[in-house]
């Protein structure tokens, strides 16, 4: 089983970029899927998820109005658009799959399933 994220990278504040997680080796089509992102020193934490129809989602209030998550479970994808950058927003972000309940969205020690991490950098 894999999670492969892409799409970091460099933006300016104000800027956008969209992140992009394939999943192989297991249908996830049943499973909520989630991004969580850690800065320098600090702990990996919560910014958005989508259940697995892809109906609801929920985000940390620090993203809200400016990231969205979606999935496409036909190709077996979770993606993640970030609009409105901040420096605050950089750091090394990780999709991740949780086999628990909608209810667990929020809690990194739910999931069981994590992609390798990309970085993305914003600053002028």
């Amino acid at each position: 089983v894999q999670l492969q994220a892409s799409g970091g990278g460099s933006a300016q504040p104000g800027g956008s970029l969209r992140l992009s997680c394939a999943a192989s080796g297991r249908d996830f089509s049943s499973y909520t899927m989630a991004w969580f992102r850690q800065a320098p020193g600090k702990e990996r934490e919560f910014v958005g998820a989508v259940n697995w129809s892809g109906d609801r989602t929920d985000y940390a209030d620090s993203v809200k109005g400016r990231f969205t998550v979606s999935r496409d479970n036909t190709l077996n994808t979770v993606n993640l658009e970030m609009n409105s950058l901040k420096p605050d927003d950089t750091a090394v972000y990780y999709c991740a799959v949780t086999v628990m309940n909608w209810a667990s969205r929020m809690s990194k020690d739910r999931y069981t399933y994590w992609g390798q991490g990309t970085l993305v950098t914003v600053s002028s």
